[in-house]
């Protein structure tokens, strides 16, 4: 849809922050800002176009310092946590994703624990990015585009959207093709057992952001095709303490698409990240998560096919 409507951004930052002495990400590079709704200066992304949202961010952990950064709507509404409890010396990066439906003035920037024991790190490298995007603007909304970075009148600037006009709607102007998306997130941890061999069951959910053609069934766990076409999906799940993790992205009957795997089985929490979701049931697995939302699962469809027909397919 890139005759509609448009929002992104992609920021970097180059240098480390402490926990205790800044709370808000900031940032010194930008790489990408259509619509002007990112300002790296305070780390917030203002929502100007109505719609559904995918945001991503990546952090580097600092040595000997824990690790715990949220994706935080409108001050308080914590939307999924980046976490590394292992306080070692060495470097990693942990990352986060999640689909958001957000309104006009809505905002969204991430938080870091505000204690001296928390840090994140980064260089010219860099280990610390946060992106974010319009997937689908809001086709139910009556409200054209809000007026934060409008054009003079009579006069148009390039990447400037136009004044609210009275008649003028952008949606008129939008083909309007097939939708489907999805984002959804888990606050409990699932134990693995040992009960023999027994059918796999698909991971579920209990908390839904985004479901746009209500494709997604977060009771069972699966997502259903109804437009043929080109999709992305990714996930995020915390890893247990002295568990190992196996978790796979499943197709049909059971074929594994992708898959994260750690068999460490210390005590620290961490994040794993990748692109059904199938958790490995036995005993001495499990997928951690609690209130912070470690686990997450998002997918949409990015191109439809120009043939789309009238069929179902299921992604356990």
């Amino acid at each position: 849809m890139t005759s509609g409507p448009r929002s992104a951004f992609s920021a970097t930052r180059s240098s480390s922050v402490l926990g205790g002495t800044q709370r808000v990400v900031t940032f010194d590079r930008l790489l990408v800002n259509i619509g002007d709704d990112f300002n790296p200066d305070t780390g917030g992304f203002r929502c100007r176009l109505p719609g559904a949202y995918y945001f991503s961010f990546t952090v580097g952990k600092f040595p000997k310092k824990m690790l715990s950064v949220m994706l935080v709507k409108n001050g308080m509404e914590v939307q999924a946590m980046a976490y590394d409890g292992y306080r070692n010396q060495g470097r990693k990066v942990q990352s986060q994703s999640v689909m958001v439906s957000l309104k006009p003035m809505d905002t969204v920037y991430l938080l870091l624990q505000e204690n001296p024991d928390y840090a994140i790190y980064s260089n010219v490298g860099p280990y610390i990015t946060f992106s974010g995007y319009l997937v689908y603007p809001d086709s139910t909304s009556s409200v054209g585009y809000l007026n934060n970075h409008l054009s003079p009148p009579g006069l148009h600037i390039p990447g400037c959207p136009p004044p609210i006009d009275g008649h003028y709607d952008w949606r008129r102007t939008t083909i309007e093709e097939p939708r489907s998306a999805f984002s959804v997130a888990r606050t409990s941890s699932v134990l693995g057992e040992s009960r023999g061999h027994r059918e796999r069951e698909a991971l579920t959910f209990d908390v839904e952001y985004v479901n746009i053609g209500g494709h997604f069934n977060k009771t069972s766990g699966r997502f259903t095709c109804h437009f043929p076409g080109a999709y992305f999906f990714a996930f995020t799940v915390g890893k247990h303490p002295r568990r190992a993790l196996s978790v796979k992205l499943m197709l049909g009957r059971g074929e594994v698409r992708a898959m994260v795997f750690d068999e460490d089985l210390s005590r620290r929490r961490e994040m794993q990240n990748s692109v059904w979701l199938y958790s490995q049931q036995d005993d001495g697995y499990a997928v951690y998560s609690n209130q912070g939302r470690y686990t997450t699962f998002s997918g949409f469809l990015v191109y439809p096919y120009a043939d789309s027909m009238n069929i179902d397919r299921t992604f356990p």
